[in-house]
């Protein structure tokens, strides 16, 4: 077996194409399964509207709070090795939730994959990072993290055409033997890299899960167990009391998880915030466009899942010449334009509506995926930089971290004003028997107005895409306004970015 850099330029190549696949699968399965939200609401699980959020969000919280350890673990123990494992666990959580016959196991499934994921997406660019001549490292980081960009689009299309040929069983099913494939492939084409001798912080690690579901629950339970109940004023407690018991842990332990010291750095808190916030509103959108094509348009899922590609463009088309830009006009003028164009592109998105031509939901997803294209290489260079080599599969951890976190709150945040919004514009005799939570609920109490139940889901979409987009503008501001006030040269971001 090849170590690293030995690998000639063919096999480097073939090793990035398969690494680049792992990262599609992980990420895309995040977004894939917002498609079958429709049908999972409707199935013989009989999920509750926070059961669907909780469905989506498993996955992403266990993906979100392990991907450090998960580059610990490779940094510790070897990063193929790791990645290897971590695909095996995704086959078997995948199949898991495949023949899951209630809530609680296909939950159980959802967060073994989870794992599995947190374990390969790190370790992708680890490997990557180590195999590759330092000359092409930056090119390395931007093709990674476009295909991060790329797999949440690819699991849309992906997902609606397994979805459109049968149940949505399918749709696990079929990411088992690609999981093994990849492994296959990866073992033979992925090399043996330097192990670090630290240790790992099992006790940091458990905190930090458990902060991150504490903060969730109370997110998700709050339209239908209230914002005042026990539950979710408990979870927002046990949420600020887990973090700060976490940051007291990290700070004492002699090899942290992550040191919150790091976060002293401008460029890598501002980049943190930044890759959080762009997540956040791409994987809320990915959540919401799911059901609003199919509810609100009356677009099959394989429809569904085509109609997200016109954001799949600027990413393909353009990732290349982010660092261009960014070097030309500066790292900051490249954010704020990034950000300008997410936030934008879903205030736009929020005032289309059943009669909206689809060319014109269409532009403003390309708006939206011309920031991500902007934001996603310049804020991957700008963590990656500020970590040592030694340190790479913590540092890509730290990227998937904010990429998951961001994704899973996005998810959380949008599906809990979707809710609360929906519920509020349904007619009230569709809510005489109970507040329905779900379209499948609603219909199944009232399927004589269906036309009233999908009005008020369309409602309910607009204000969820308004909150959403606007919450994105007022962090790009913030980060963009925090590395002004730092100090930090435009033309060094630039050159970071690159």
């Amino acid at each position: 077996m090849a170590t690293t850099g030995t690998l000639a330029p063919a096999t480097r190549r073939g090793l990035l194409a398969v690494m680049s696949a792992c990262v599609v699968l992980v990420v895309g399965m995040v977004a894939a399964i917002n498609l079958a939200v429709p049908a999972l609401a409707a199935s013989g699980l009989h999920p509750s509207a926070s059961s669907l959020v909780w469905i989506v969000d498993t996955y992403v919280i266990f993906f979100a709070c392990l991907v450090i350890p998960g580059g610990a673990a490779g940094d510790r123990f070897g990063r193929k090795g790791v990645l290897l494992g971590g695909l095996g666990l995704f086959a078997a959580g995948a199949l898991l939730s495949a023949v899951a016959p209630n809530v609680p196991l296909m939950l159980a499934g959802r967060a073994v994959t989870g794992v599995g994921a947190a374990a390969v997406l790190p370790n992708t660019l680890a490997v990557l990072l180590h195999a590759v001549p330092a000359g092409r490292r930056a090119a390395t980081i931007a093709t990674w993290a476009s295909m991060t960009g790329i797999g949440g689009v690819a699991g849309n299309v992906g997902g609606g055409a397994l979805l459109a040929g049968g149940s949505w069983r399918w749709l696990f099913a079929a990411a088992v033997p690609v999981a093994l494939g990849l492994a296959a492939l990866a073992a033979r084409v992925a090399p043996v890299s330097p192990r670090d001798d630290r240790r790992l912080d099992p006790w940091g690690t458990l905190l930090l899960v458990a902060a991150s579901v504490a903060l969730l629950l109370g997110v998700v339970e709050g339209p239908e167990a209230g914002w005042g109940s026990a539950v979710v004023v408990t979870g927002f407690a046990g949420a600020v009391v887990l973090f700060a018991v976490w940051v007291v842990v990290e700070l004492r332990v002699a090899h942290p998880l992550f040191d919150p010291r790091l976060f002293r750095l401008p460029a890598l808190r501002g980049a943190c915030l930044g890759m959080t916030a762009v997540f956040f509103g791409m994987f809320a959108l990915f959540y919401v466009n799911a059901s609003f094509l199919q509810y609100g348009k009356g677009f099959g899922v394989l429809r569904t899942g085509l109609g997200i590609i016109p954001m799949t463009v600027p990413l393909i088309v353009g990732a290349r010449y982010a660092g261009r830009v960014a070097g030309r006009i500066g790292m900051d003028v490249t954010l704020a334009l990034a950000f300008a164009c997410i936030g934008g592109g879903m205030l736009g998105l929020s005032t289309t509506g059943t009669g909206t031509p689809y060319a014109v939901y269409a532009a403003w997803l390309v708006l939206t995926g011309t920031g991500v294209m902007l934001a996603l290489p310049t804020l991957s260079g700008a963590i990656a930089g500020s970590l040592p080599a030694a340190q790479a599969g913590v540092g890509a951890g730290l990227q998937a971290t904010t990429r998951e976190f961001g994704s899973a709150l996005g998810v959380a945040v949008i599906g809990t004003v979707l809710t609360s919004r929906f519920v509020a514009a349904l007619p009230e005799a569709v809510r005489a028997d109970g507040d329905p939570h779900t379209v499948a609920q609603a219909l199944a109490t009232a399927p004589g107005r269906a036309e009233e139940v999908l009005a008020a889901f369309v409602t309910g979409a607009q204000v969820a895409l308004r909150t959403v987009g606007a919450a994105v503008l007022v962090a790009g501001a913030l980060v963009v306004l925090s590395s002004l006030l730092s100090g930090r040269g435009t033309q060094r971001g630039a050159t970071t970015a690159r």
